[in-house]
């Protein structure tokens, strides 16, 4: 039976702390995860967030109260070269690479590295000269929507529109930006809205914990997914403890796998699989005691028994008040 294969996306983000070793090694663990792709993301701190810009909550709980954005971005920055090192590496170990541009020089810079597709977040879905410098580069964009209204959504496929990028070339991640996102605030059949815009294809990007609600819009049409995943949550830093360890991204990407070729199609029908049972599990129409040829066929005398390889139970109106065409045993299945 045919399915639809899920994108899936280890976003490893800024989760390497600054390191490239470290970051090697989660596109390494990706790998053997069996994602599609590996995603970082690319900044100059500079570039980025002003120096009066204060940390969020979830960035002050994780990282310490002390300091600002600047500087708890500043030392998770990789370098240009750090980047030309890991798309090299991806390839080697057979998984994409991506990396989600936070600043104008860094989409001028990424688009050297030759990614499928470019990544916008959720943060930049206001900001307008950055889709138009998005759009212009002609590729497939998967665009997050946490923290949007469906207007502001409209909006930014809208500027895409507009700077030539069509539709068909976007594709729509559901989203709730809060690390990590509690079940109840997820709403999954947003997803539903979002596919209304008419936009490529729609997908969920998770800050949950656990793998059970990526696992869930998989099996609502998700056709990405896009999931944080580090080498150890009590490494420090903003996004660890959102994030899903090796063993279980692993996990998360066979369970998909598995929910993919469940969902099958809306038709109903008997599997091939089913057929060899269904003589075992439906019934016949049989002789509740032994019954002369000749005699009549009532409810005393006929009963229903497995094998289902006889007249279907569905028939026990037609053949009550029949006669018998020969003798019968006990057991034996009834015949016309």
């Amino acid at each position: 039976m045919s399915h639809h294969h899920t994108i899936i996306i280890a976003e490893a983000g800024v989760n390497h702390n600054g390191s490239l070793e470290t970051a090697i090694q989660l596109v390494h663990k990706a790998a053997e995860a069996g994602v599609d792709y590996v995603k970082f993301q690319t900044f100059k701190a500079e570039n980025l967030v002003s120096a009066s810009a204060p940390k969020a909550r979830y960035q002050q709980e994780n990282c310490g109260e002390e300091g600002n954005q600047l500087s708890m971005l500043k030392a998770l920055e990789l370098s240009d070269q750090d980047f030309r090192a890991l798309a090299n590496e991806c390839r080697r170990c057979g998984v994409g690479f991506m990396s989600t541009p936070f600043d104008m020089d860094s989409i001028d810079f990424l688009s050297r590295l030759d990614m499928d597709y470019w990544k916008i977040p959720s943060g930049e879905i206001t900001n307008l000269p950055y889709l138009r410098r998005i759009a212009g580069m002609g590729q497939p964009v998967i665009l997050s929507t946490g923290m949007s209204t469906l207007s502001e959504v409209i909006d930014a496929v809208n500027a895409l529109n507009d700077s030539g990028l069509p539709s068909e070339k976007i594709y729509l991640l559901h989203c709730t930006t809060q690390y990590p996102t509690p079940p109840g605030s997820v709403n999954l059949r947003a997803m539903e809205t979002l596919r209304q815009v008419g936009c490529a294809g729609v997908g969920y990007s998770d800050h949950t914990q656990g793998i059970t609600v990526p696992i869930a819009a998989v099996a609502m049409g998700a056709q990405i997914i896009e999931k944080h995943f580090t080498l150890d949550r009590s490494m420090p830093g903003p996004d660890h403890k959102a994030s899903l360890i090796p063993e279980e991204l692993a996990e998360m990407v066979k369970a998909i796998r598995d929910v993919e070729q469940a969902i099958g199609s809306p038709e109903k029908h008997a599997t091939d699989i089913e057929r060899p049972n269904m003589a075992i599990a439906r019934k016949s129409i049989v002789a509740s005691r032994h019954i002369a040829k000749g005699e009549l066929l009532t409810a005393d005398n006929i009963t229903t028994k497995r094998p289902g390889d006889g007249l279907s139970p569905m028939m026990w109106d037609s053949v009550i008040g029949t006669t018998a065409i020969s003798d019968f045993d006990r057991d034996e299945q009834i015949r016309l």
